[in-house]
């Protein structure tokens, strides 16, 4: 059915508006032909604009004389009138201009909302044959999106598929489980996975990702190379509730033995299935690249393409589209949406505008801001792309759904989201690429090229006690999964031993887990198990020892509230699915009732009490938050190990690989190279004489590469690589500017990263500034404009020999940090707080001496903030991490405290705070009582007024403040600007 458009930008109401009228039939009769008189309807819409009975009028004439019928619509932009505010402001966001400026684009009123029957009705008066119609049509019209489509992923209707499918794992079978003690056990688990398979159609659907995985191999190795470690490797590896299924093991999409793990499959398989299970394959980062295209390419452009994601309206995003959008000054807006908790549920930010000075004012747009904020909580702000979510399809993609081209030159996307793409039945895959597994690899690779070293990973000693003493005592910065602060201090307090400690390990420190309860249990149980084996581990009910013994009859795995079900309240799989997706979605308090009804009966027929069973059923309801899978978690802790076995034994290769796939991970580059100084490791600065395009190791050390500065062209840099490896080394600055072909930007770039350093002569600290003002005669040629944004034309480099630099004065220790921090984001010698530590304010305590510091002592320390926390699940606690030149320092930062010093606690790199030290079993806190910002003040201070009148529009009143007038207090505040960002991590983040 088609519909001739909006009053505004419709074909034919644009025309008859503007009497063009033979414009406006021919188009109808276009419509007419292709779609024909019962597909056709000409569209009226009465938004109380001018012209708007004229037009009607027309339009019905011209549907009359083509024999078409008309329709009434509303040109509905919002669901209420109370949101159209919103809607002008989004307008305004859209055309990136202020709502004043934008009013001719903008809805003229407020009837573009839904409105009731009877409104409509006596809208459209003059019209009633249309109202008649559009009720018609609309009761007419049915559309089921998960059947009317007609979408079929290649191999869901092979009649062979049953047959392959069960060939190929039975011969795998064979191979993987010959001589081992699960063999029966495991061909009992084929037989009863492939009977569920084949009684839900899916054969074609495990033979699809066969088919994916087989073209991965073809990728990786084109990508890796032949004869190179990795090649060695398999293209990927699974992740999620997939990992516990034996066919995803035998057909290769899975590395974790289902069997020999003891992985429960009515997570991810059962006969009850209503929609297509997921399995998700993580890929290294260039495998990943490189394999997008070449499912394009195999199963054609036209039937596959990547999934969209849609970014929804945060805090600070609201903050700058909306306050930008009601004109206020842009200082203030940046000013707030620093401050502003990243976290406010609802995007109320209420108390932050009110204690916004401009604010104070009374100006209404800040309340205006207020209300945006929140009516836009939610909302989509813009598209992006999945990460690895594609879609394939036996039809061509562009009559199922809306396709749009992707960033990227040859890949498209549908406009549809991953839960969009559910509903509709579309069959989503996901090809995710996973940082950790590409630096596992990278250093795999450095291995064997700098020691001559072939390791497969799969074969090392997974009992290492060494490893295991090093995630006992949480020296994990780094590494995959328990490297967060939340991790490492469990980690203390759990102590693993083995793999399936680790596994557990890894699924703890998430909501589900947390706000079930199961954390301090676990815990104390597993320290009873280490002080008194013969300890027997409580459970509410006998029948729950089998689905809780591995994590001491606490819920700790999402598939145990599957087993749970199935074993105390005898729920059959499907129905236990179905209560884990209720709790997980949070859906209506009846479907809620009803489970608990079935749950609290169940459990009580099988002789548990009705208090038993209100208590199992009450760990599962606060189990409802985020939980990995045990599968998934089993995966996921066997690349804990890998890395955390890589970082014990190959320190330099692990970080070099680590800093060469970043960004990823808890900390920022700089934090892991000073952690790994303080291990003896030796990290070397950039050099355009050793150093690579990217990291790598020399002579046991780490050299950072030249591609690490900021800004440089890549492209550039690998050409300056190539010419040193094939003319030799550059003997001047002058040399390496002709022969490099980098650009004057690049090069003066490497200059002030202290990669030049090498070629100028003289003291060491003057070579820095000596390699630029050589570089200013040298570089090859600027364009050069004539001060008015206007481009005249290249100054060439002149043909000149080189005479020394003039005598310049050398960087002193805090010019170089800022030089090291703003070119490369890493400091390699001294740290900012070693440099700051003599004028720190009198009893501020290091992290090494906190080590020694009882508990409940008043402390006070400070440091520069690695990372800030605010877990749903911590109740408007924040944490923090500061790092010092000794470690790293670990801030608990109640609520009241965060809101009385949210400035300090959510925007300052350098703090020093004021609490009382708390000591538990090896775990090192400060609850602090006071954060602020890290100034010296121990220098004088100078009054600086404006002397510009202030103006008009700036709502910030000219008030004088303090400055300090002392060389280092501004190389403090330059500091800042350039100091690290520090990560922030939100809502489930360990």
């Amino acid at each position: 059915m088609c519909l001739s458009g909006c009053a505004r930008h419709g074909a034919l109401a644009r025309a008859v508006e503007d009497d063009r009228h033979p414009d406006a039939l021919a188009a109808a009769r276009r419509l007419l032909q292709i779609f024909g008189a019962e597909g056709l309807r000409i569209e009226l819409q009465r938004p109380y604009a001018r012209y708007d009975r004229r037009r009607n009028r027309l339009l019905a004439e011209l549907a009359e004389r083509i024999g078409v019928c008309t329709v009434a619509t509303g040109n509905v932009h919002s669901h209420t009138r109370s949101r159209t505010r919103l809607q002008d402001a989004l307008v305004a966001v859209r055309l990136g201009r202020t709502i004043d400026e934008c009013e001719p684009d903008r809805r003229g009123n407020s009837s573009h909302a839904l409105a009731t029957p009877a409104a409509m009705a006596e809208r459209f008066r003059e019209h009633p044959d249309a109202v008649t119609e559009t009720a018609q049509l609309a009761e007419r019209l049915r559309f089921d999106i998960t059947s009317d489509l007609g979408y079929a992923y290649p191999g869901s209707e092979d009649p062979t598929a049953d047959g392959r499918l069960a060939e190929i794992c039975r011969d795998r079978l064979t191979e993987r489980y010959a001589g081992s003690p699960h063999r029966s056990e495991s061909e009992a688990r084929l037989d009863e996975e492939l009977r569920v398979i084949r009684s839900l159609g899916l054969s074609g659907f495990f033979l699809l990702h066969r088919d994916l995985l087989e073209l991965a191999r073809e990728v990786a190795a084109e990508v890796r190379g032949t004869g190179t470690v990795r090649a060695l490797l398999p293209p990927g590896r699974g992740r999620g509730s997939s990992v516990s299924s034996i066919v995803c093991y035998l057909t290769g999409l899975s590395h974790v033995d289902p069997v020999a793990t003891d992985l429960h499959l009515g997570r991810f398989l059962n006969e009850e299935l209503t929609a297509l299970p997921d399995i998700d394959l993580d890929f290294p980062r260039d495998i990943r690249e490189a394999l997008i295209p070449r499912v394009h390419e195999r199963y054609g452009h036209d039937r596959s393409a990547l999934v969209a994601a849609f970014a929804t309206y945060q805090v600070r995003s609201a903050v700058r589209d909306f306050a930008k959008a009601l004109g206020l000054p842009p200082g203030e807006i940046e000013r707030l949406a620093r401050t502003v908790d990243p976290w406010t549920p609802g995007n109320d930010i209420a108390k932050d505008v009110a204690d916004t000075r401009a604010a104070r004012g009374g100006s209404p747009r800040w309340q205006a801001l207020v209300h945006l904020a929140r009516a836009a909580a939610g909302l989509p702000r813009h598209q992006s792309q999945h990460p690895g979510g594609m879609v394939i399809s036996t039809q061509p993609l562009i009559d199922l759904c809306p396709v749009q081209p992707a960033a990227m030159e040859g890949r498209q996307m549908v406009q549809w989201d991953k839960d969009s793409c559910a509903d509709a039945g579309f069959l989503k895959i996901d090809l995710l690429g996973l940082g950790m597994l590409s630096a596992v690899e990278r250093a795999v690779e450095l291995i064997a090229r700098t020691r001559g070293e072939r390791i497969d990973l799969s074969r090392i000693d997974f009992a290492d006690k060494e490893v295991y003493v090093q995630i006992q005592e949480a020296e994990t910065m780094g590494v995959f999964q328990i490297e967060s602060r939340a991790q490492m201090q469990m980690l203390k307090r759990t102590r693993p031993e083995s793999l399936d400690d680790l596994t557990v390990q890894v699924a703890l420190v998430r909501p589900g887990p947390i706000l079930g309860g199961a954390v301090h249990p676990y815990i104390e149980r597993k320290k009873r198990l280490r002080e008194d084996p013969d300890y027997e581990v409580p459970y509410e009910h006998p029948s729950l020892e089998p689905a809780l013994r591995d994590t001491l009859g606490t819920i700790v795995f999402q598939d145990q509230v599957i087993e749970v079900a199935m074993a105390f309240a005898g729920f059959s799989a499907g129905e236990a699915e179905g209560l884990r997706r209720a709790m997980s979605r949070r859906r209506s308090e009846a479907a809620m009732r009803s489970y608990e009804e079935k749950f609290i009966a169940g459990a009580t027929r099988r002789g548990a009490s009705r208090e038993t069973a209100e208590r199992v059923y009450a760990q599962i309801v606060g189990f409802s938050g985020f939980g990995f899978p045990k599968a998934h978690s089993a995966a996921f802790g066997l690349l804990a190990y890998q890395s955390t076995w890589l970082r014990v034994h190959y320190s330099a290769e692990f970080l070099c690989a680590l800093l060469n796939e970043q960004p990823m991970g808890f900390y920022p580059p700089d934090s892991l190279v000073h952690e790994v100084q303080r291990r003896g490791l030796e990290v070397l600065p950039p050099c355009v004489e050793r150093s690579g395009a990217e990291c790598g190791i020399e002579r046991g050390a780490v050299r950072m590469g030249l591609g690490y500065v900021n800004g440089v062209r890549e492209a550039e840099v690998k050409a300056l690589v190539a010419e040193r490896a094939s003319g030799g080394a550059f003997h001047s600055v002058a040399d390496l500017a002709g022969r490099s072909g980098a650009g004057s930007d690049t090069l003066e770039r490497l200059a002030w990263a202290g990669a030049c350093d090498v070629l100028p002569e003289g003291p060491e600290e003057e070579r820095r500034r000596r390699a630029l003002w050589l570089l200013g005669v040298a570089a090859p040629g600027v364009p050069v404009g004539s001060g008015r944004g206007e481009r005249i034309g290249i100054q060439l480099a002149l043909p000149l020999d080189l005479h020394d630099a003039p005598g310049l004065r050398s960087l002193d220790v805090w010019e170089r940090l800022l030089a090291d921090y703003g070119s490369t984001g890493v400091t390699l010698r001294e740290h900012p707080l070693e440099l700051m530590r003599p004028s720190l304010p009198a009893g501020a305590l290091s992290s090494a001496e906190i080590e020694t510091a009882r508990h409940g002592t008043p402390v006070r320390v400070a440091g520069l903030v690695v990372a800030r926390q605010r877990p749903a699940t911590a109740r408007g606690v924040t944490f923090m991490l500061l790092e010092d030149e000794h470690g790293t320092i670990n801030l608990i930062v109640p609520p009241p405290v965060h809101d009385r010093c949210r400035l300090a606690v959510r925007g300052e790199p350098l703090v020093i705070a004021d609490g009382r030290l708390e000591r538990r079993e090896g775990v090192i806190n400060v609850l602090v009582h006071e954060v602020r910002r890290l100034d010296r003040g121990d220098l004088p201070g100078a009054e600086v007024r404006h002397i510009e009148p202030r103006r008009t529009w700036s709502s910030e009143a000219a008030l004088p403040y303090t400055a300090s007038p002392s060389t280092e207090a501004r190389e403090i505040g330059d500091l800042r600007a350039v100091a690290p960002v520090a990560n922030s991590f939100g809502r489930g983040r360990g």
